[in-house]
């Protein structure tokens, strides 16, 4: 039996790992650089900054989708739903739409102007995913990004 539960702090290695995965699949494995300290600090701690909702059979973590609120100059709040990862073993079996009704329905609690993510144009299983919600997924912009060693450095 799966539930959708907030996550907590002692969730978050479960959640790093699916993380790891989920990069291993995006073909980036090294990419990641956040660990389970960040993680709870980020997530728990004074500061937060996120939050982390999982699907969760019987202690396992099978899944969870980590989001937090952003600002738009046209619209106002919204939600941006960072990552949504369900273990590949346990893919196919619903939990991927329990857990992103959880944050649609967290979207609306929250009466935010849009919800929004991103989505690799050769993910194809996402894309399908998406487009069962009728989700506007558009081709049109590019993902602008500055790493931390050019925050670091003179640019």
């Amino acid at each position: 039996m799966i539930t959708i539960r907030p996550a907590a702090k002692e969730d978050m290695s479960a959640v790093l790992e699916l993380i790891c995965e989920l990069a291993a699949y995006e073909k980036a494995p090294l990419e990641v650089e956040v660990d389970v300290a960040t993680l709870e600090a980020d997530g728990f701690g004074p500061e937060k900054i996120f939050d982390c909702v999982v699907a969760d059979d019987n202690s396992e973590i099978a899944g969870f989708a980590l989001y937090y609120t952003k600002y738009s100059t046209w619209k106002g709040k919204c939600l941006f739903l960072e990552d949504f990862v369900v273990k590949e073993s346990r893919r196919g079996q619903g939990i991927g739409k329990l857990l992103f009704d959880e944050v649609v329905a967290e979207a609306r609690r929250r009466h935010v102007k849009r919800m929004e993510w991103q989505v690799l144009e050769w993910n194809t299983p996402a894309i399908n995913f998406y487009n069962k919600y009728k989700a506007n997924l558009d081709p049109e912009w590019l993902n602008g990004k500055l790493v931390y060693s050019q925050l670091q450095g003179e640019l």
